[in-house]
Order: structure tokens, then sequence, then C-alpha cells
């Protein structure tokens, strides 16, 4: 990975505004509010979990790196049909006993869509996600409810068969300690997996030397590091998992997935089509979060670079990739085994 030229200097700018947002109206093609078994689930407003930062909703702390409007809520149900696309159209990999599935919490929610399919799949288990913001669906299947909760804080309640974790690069500043905590509020024999990015761009033909595209994902890796957020974690959750707990039966699949459509493999063309489009729906909204608010850009400044950027990722000569990994592991049905 080449590094940056520009070199991050400190956050520039005073606090951002504060402005109240509703419950996200329920995704359509998931959630019909006419549809058989569903019932309100009572969205609660947090009026100041969202902040206004130029022109981007994002959530109002520090723990949380990108934004968090209704663009990127849609972008986040986009994600979700990509991330299970690329697992082989399932929703988790984990060789989980569904006849002992009773409770299932899913960490770091958002939209709230693995959760609601899970509980239409599963109907007997009760589902529960949990997340900081309250931007999901009012109309749910019965046996799936929301908490707002953030998962860095001490957890209390009872333990769980399944606990399944997605996309928290963003959110997580101790890894260790959050794999430890997932372990501690697992059931004996019960099941936790892990599926999360490196958003390092990799090309096997060096068609990402000297590009636009790879000098923003050194900016981005660089502002992620001022917001104690690790952006290469997927990678390294294998090793987390397997030596801080007593996670048995651990394996480790990673995925590559193209960014864009240029494999010849026609999976691989498919979801690199698939992630051609999330990335530049989220580009602008990770940029100006990033960007500015680590680095000190200014939104004209950040716009002129993703010119660019676009250009590079709308390329078929430039065969870029990412890597997307899955964790799991077992706790043993007895301590010590």
């Amino acid at each position: 990975m080449a590094d940056s030229t520009s070199k991050p200097t400190s956050p520039a700018g005073s606090p951002a505004a504060q402005s109240p947002r509703a419950a996200r109206s329920p995704p359509k093609t998931t959630t019909p509010s006419d549809a058989a078994g569903l019932s309100p689930a009572g969205a609660t407003d947090l009026e100041a979990d969202i902040a206004i930062d130029d022109g981007e909703s994002v959530r109002d702390t520090q723990t949380y790196i990108l934004p968090n409007d209704e663009s990127e809520m849609d972008r986040l149900d986009f994600c979700h049909a990509l991330l299970t696309k690329t697992i082989g159209d399932k929703l988790f990999l984990a060789p989980v006993d569904e006849t002992k599935m009773h409770r299932v919490l899913d960490v770091g929610t958002g939209t709230g869509i693995w959760a609601i399919e899970m509980g239409d799949k599963y109907p007997n288990a009760e589902i529960l996600g949990n997340d900081l913001s309250a931007i999901q669906p009012a109309w749910l299947p019965p046996n799936v409810k929301f908490e707002i909760d953030d998962v860095e804080s001490e957890w209390i309640g009872e333990e769980y068969d399944f606990i399944f974790s997605r996309y928290m690069c963003g959110s997580i500043a101790d890894w260790p300690k959050y794999v430890k905590r997932v372990y501690d509020n697992l059931n004996p024999g019960g099941w936790a997996e892990f599926q999360d990015w490196s958003f390092m761009i990799y090309s096997d033909d060096g068609t990402i030397e000297g590009t636009e595209l790879l000098r923003w994902v050194d900016l981005f890796m660089d502002a992620c590091k001022i917001f104690g957020r690790d952006g290469q974690i997927g990678p390294k959750l294998e090793g987390i998992v397997r030596e801080n707990t007593g996670f048995v039966n651990v394996h480790h699949q990673p995925f590559k997935i193209p960014a864009g459509p240029w494999a010849k493999d026609p999976h691989l063309k498919d979801i690199g089509m698939l992630e051609l489009i999330q990335l530049l729906d989220g580009l602008e909204g990770f940029s100006l979060r990033l960007l500015c608010g680590a680095l000190g850009w200014t939104k004209e400044e950040v716009l002129v670079l993703l010119a660019g950027v676009r250009k590079d990722l709308k390329d078929p000569k430039i065969h870029a990739w990412l890597y997307y990994n899955v964790v799991y592991g077992q706790k043993p049905e007895k301590e010590g085994e």
C-alpha cells in the first residue's frame, strides 16, 4: 500500500448543530406494513442522537465514523444484499443447531434488515437487534425487537445462543474487549459470528498504483486512526477470536469482492457491480465525515478528490478489490473443554 501524500492535520470547525430525527420508515422490500404476522414496535425518537455535519447526519459521538442519514440507511440495506450474496445467499455461515437457537443478538443492527429476515426465517427464535440509533422500521415480525444500546458499554441481561456481528469496523475501539464480551454473553454451546471488511484496496496486477482511488484509501486509513478505529480489522478477527477468549471450532473464511464488474467469473462480476454501486453511493458521506472531521479538509477539497476517485472506480482497466472476512466460533458446552 502506498504512503499517503497528504499527512493528517488537526480537526477543524465548530461542534455540529443538533437536529432531531424520527425513526426511519420501513424498507419496502423487506418489511411491508400489510404483511401477515407483523406488529408495531414503538420506535424511539432520539433527539440528541444525530448531528448535522456539513450536510450529512452523523451520530453525535466520536464512537462512530460514518454518516447516519437517510441515504446511508438505504446504502446499508443495499450492503445487506451485497454481503448475503457474497457468502452464498445466506444470512450467516456458523453451523448453528437451529433447534437450540432460542435467543439471537444482532450487534449494531443498523436498519434492522438482518434481524428482520432472521425473524421471518426462524419464527421460534427471539431476535434482538441493538444499535446506537433508532433507525429501524416500526413494523416487525412478532419475534423481533430492537433496543438502543452502546455495545462498548457493559452488557446486562440474559445470554444468547447466537450472536451476530457485521460491519462494525467503524464502531469498535477495543476489539479484544468486544470479542471477549460477546463470548461472555453466549450460552454454553452457543456460537458467535463476526463479519467485517478490510477497507484496504488491492489489485493483483498493480492497476491501482498511482490512482486517486489509492490516495483516497490512504487518507481514509489516516482518518480512521485519528478516530481510533481500525479500518483493516477484518483479517485480524481470527487472531482476536482465537487469542482472547475460550472460543473453540474457530473458522475463518475470507471473500474477495471486486470494486466493480471487471471480473470474468459471473458471481464475482455480479457482486462487483453491487460493490461499485454501494461505494459510489457512500463515497461522499464517508469522505466528508472522515476527511473533514479528522484531517481538516474543506468540503470543496474533498469533492475535488472524489471526482478522481469516481473516475477510477468506473474505469474497467483498474482491477481493484477488497477483502471481506467471516469468522465464527463456539463457546464450549463446558468451560475448559
